[in-house]
């Protein structure tokens, strides 16, 4: 009997597997990706227009919109529109989650990939957390229940060993950013595309919008890992910043103005490039 149960559970183990990977062919999937695709670049294109409000004074506020203020924007104007960016953020969560969990783009196992994979898992859960935002602030309950980047770190702080995780956290997303600007510069994106069933205008809006957009979005990682690492050696979460906090920083250098206003400008672009590949990106299941 003891030896029935372990094979029982691989049994079901096996046939649960198959179940997930057999869904991965449904056609909803591949709707389900380009929707949050699409969501996305609705998101950062928001968050690029109200930044670019606040560099030039049009758009007076204590502080630059980060996505879950754009969700706060939102809501004021058209409480419809956010219960509509909080189902695509959801759907772009679990296309995310799925493709971390399941590799169906056949990635592998190697240090490189499994790298991939669990950045993809990470980045499904953060905007899983952005939906619930969404929906908490579509139903009025405000985003209370968010701690923003300062509250993760000081949760991850009290843990043992709490500064270091920090400290890898930061040299990840700085790592990220690396790979963003990388990505950008070299225009590495198209591989992803569908470049044959673009015409001439759309390939230069592709190409165009992705090395902006990727390099904006590499910045705003730089900026943010880098206060994480100085959260983690001052010991001190207040340091930390999401990518509000990124855009603030940027606001207060010399020329603070024209260099928030190059990386909200990147972060449209961005926005239009998510859009575009919700149309034209490669999705293997």
């Amino acid at each position: 009997m003891a030896r029935a149960i372990p094979s029982t559970i691989s049994r079901t183990g096996r046939h649960v597997e198959r179940a997930a990977r057999t869904a991965l062919h449904n056609p909803w999937l591949e709707r389900l990706a380009r929707i949050g695709l699409a969501t996305r670049g609705v998101v950062f294109s928001l968050i690029g227009i109200l930044a670019v409000q606040t560099a030039f004074g049009a758009r007076q506020a204590s502080r630059v919109a980060d996505t879950r203020g754009v969700l706060e924007v939102v809501a004021q104007q058209n409480r419809a529109l956010l219960w509509l960016l909080a189902v695509g953020l959801l759907d772009y969560a679990l296309w995310r989650i799925i493709l971390g969990v399941f590799d169906p783009e056949h990635k592998g196992n190697d240090a490189k990939a499994s790298a991939i994979r669990a950045g993809r898992m990470i980045s499904g859960l953060i905007y899983g957390g952005l939906a619930w935002a969404a929906v908490r602030i579509a139903m009025g309950a405000g985003d209370a229940g968010s701690r923003g980047a300062q509250g993760w770190t000081a949760e991850l702080m009290s843990k043992p060993f709490g500064r270091w995780l920090v400290a890898l956290a930061g040299l990840g997303v700085i790592g990220g950013g690396c790979v963003q600007i990388w990505r950008g510069w070299t225009a590495k994106f198209h591989d992803r595309l569908k470049l044959q069933e673009m015409d001439a205008k759309e390939k230069r809006l592709a190409l165009l919008s992705g090395r902006l957009g990727l390099i904006a979005r590499g910045v705003v990682f730089l900026l943010s890992g880098w206060f994480l690492i100085q959260a983690a050696w001052r010991f001190d979460p207040g340091q930390a910043r999401g990518l509000g906090g990124a855009l603030e920083a940027l606001a207060r250098q010399p020329h603070g103005a024209w260099l928030l206003g190059f990386v909200a400008f990147g972060l449209i672009a961005f926005g239009a490039h998510s859009i575009l590949l919700a149309r034209y990106r490669r999705l293997v299941f």
